[in-house]
């Protein structure tokens, strides 16, 4: 297994990331190749919380700005939604 800093890129804080805190899910940018169980070791390791459930989706590269003939595009990344059992990750806190 990795490094669990690694694995977790950073916390995504977008406007429906923060409605979905209110239920107690954290959405975070995590490597393309972790699975729903590494992730939920990082995440308790990292921040020492205790994970309920994990779902993950693969957020596909967009067209950004076309460059003539040539086409700029993002990077596809990977999200985990991650629900805790109890508790809150300070790092959200007063967003």
């Amino acid at each position: 297994m990795k490094d669990p800093r690694q694995l977790i890129k950073f916390p995504l804080i977008t406007e429906k990331s923060t409605e979905v805190k209110d239920k107690n899910w954290y959405v975070f940018a995590v490597d393309r190749k972790a699975n729903k169980s590494e992730i939920k070791n990082s995440v308790e390791k990292i921040f020492n919380v205790k994970v309920a459930s994990v779902r993950t989706l693969v957020t596909p590269g967009k067209v950004v700005k076309r460059f003539g003939r040539d086409v700029g595009r993002r990077s596809a990344m990977k999200k985990a939604y991650v629900k805790l059992k109890e508790g809150s990750i300070e790092l959200f806190e007063g967003v």
